[in-house]
């Protein structure tokens, strides 16, 4: 089977929008699915296909991935991250397990106790984390913390990447991670629903960053680079994929016209837009930072190193951006956070950092 992809101009800025309403940066989920994956699943919709995952659009999914990684991994696509992630720790834990994590990890701050309950009751042990990352150190202080019978057994650790914060672990990092979780007989599991935002910062292969630097399970999301729903999930031990489809089946996640899920994949992966996407949006990211660098009493909360800004800025500062109609979050940290998309337009941007300094201007004013 073939098709066509139609390539978006991001060197012009040209962006489709899918609403009336102004372009917002509160969330990269706000954006549709880019011109890839769309033409994917067109080409997916003519016919019929063999349903639950036996089909051609399936197989070339997953063969994509295996050549994008350059390795045999077993994957499975599932609708979204939270069963993504907490399936996959499911996997690797038993009920009186432990999954060792950063207490800023999106696993225990907006799971709604999922992996807990897929798991029947692994604990999480939060290590404390000023940016997201998780190290070594407070990797091993947790799990040698206790080793009696009364304390769930340490079993996994789980990293973000990038973290909430928008912070990206190195190669050196996520080795020396691994290295601590063999030495103490740990798995490790990378959620990775902005992966691709992450190669693209780091500007490294997928492999570099994941198996060859000791990640045992990788969370790859779509649905913020570009995809309409959906996230896969690689073994890349095909040892502990055993039964994931049995758990994939009862948590409601095998999809009957699995062509669906996987399709958009093979238009994301097999063009290159899953890079491009990732480039783009940490490119606007840049952008902004940049064209506010220079406001007095405005701060960048965390280095700018994928595609998100959190700004520390006066209450007036952000009072008049909410008054301008601009929609961001303040859950992190406290600073305003900012997300942008494959589908982020730099003028749209621009128009941003202009209301930044005008929002600032004003509020000095009214302090003089």
């Amino acid at each position: 089977m073939s098709f066509d992809l139609p390539v978006l101009n991001r060197a012009t800025g040209s962006t489709r929008v899918t609403s009336q309403q102004p372009q917002q940066f509160a969330s990269d989920n706000y954006a549709g699915a880019c011109p890839e994956a769309v033409a994917a699943m067109i080409a997916a919709n003519a016919g019929s296909a063999v349903a639950y995952g036996d089909d051609d659009w399936t197989a070339r999914a997953a063969d994509s991935f295996r050549t994008l990684f350059d390795k045999d991994a077993e994957v499975f696509f599932v609708f979204n991250g939270t069963a993504a992630n907490s399936l996959a720790l499911a996997s690797l834990c038993q009920s009186y397990h432990s999954v060792i994590c950063s207490s800023a990890a999106h696993v225990e701050t907006d799971e709604c106790g999922a992996p807990e309950f897929f798991s029947n009751g692994s604990k999480l042990l939060l290590a404390p984390s000023v940016d997201g990352k998780l190290t070594p150190e407070a990797i091993r202080t947790l799990a040698s913390s206790r080793s009696d019978i009364h304390f769930p057994k340490p079993r996994v650790v789980t990293i973000t990447q990038p973290t909430e914060t928008g912070q990206v672990y190195s190669v050196a990092e996520v080795r020396a991670i691994s290295a601590v979780c063999r030495e103490l007989g740990l798995k490790l599991h990378m959620d990775g629903a902005r992966f691709a935002h992450a190669c693209a910062a780091l500007g490294c292969t997928p492999a570099a960053i994941t198996w060859e630097a000791g990640v045992d399970v990788l969370c790859f999301g779509g649905t913020k680079n570009g995809l309409m729903v959906g996230e896969a999930v690689l073994f890349f031990d095909r040892a502990l994929a055993e039964d994931f489809d049995y758990r994939c089946k009862q948590a409601g996640q095998l999809a009957s016209k699995m062509r669906f899920l996987s399709a958009p994949w093979v238009g994301l992966i097999e063009s290159g837009a899953w890079l491009r996407n990732a480039e783009h949006g940490n490119a606007c990211a840049e952008r902004l930072a940049a064209r506010i660098a220079d406001l007095p009493g405005v701060r960048l909360l965390f280095p700018v190193q994928a595609n998100s800004i959190f700004l520390i800025a006066p209450d007036a500062v952000l009072d008049t951006l909410r008054a301008r109609g601009w929609r961001f979050y303040t859950f992190i940290g406290g600073g305003a956070r900012f997300m942008f998309a494959w589908d982020a337009d730099p003028a749209r941007v621009d128009e941003l950092a202009e209301d930044i300094h005008a929002a600032h201007a004003e509020a000095r004013l009214q302090a003089a």
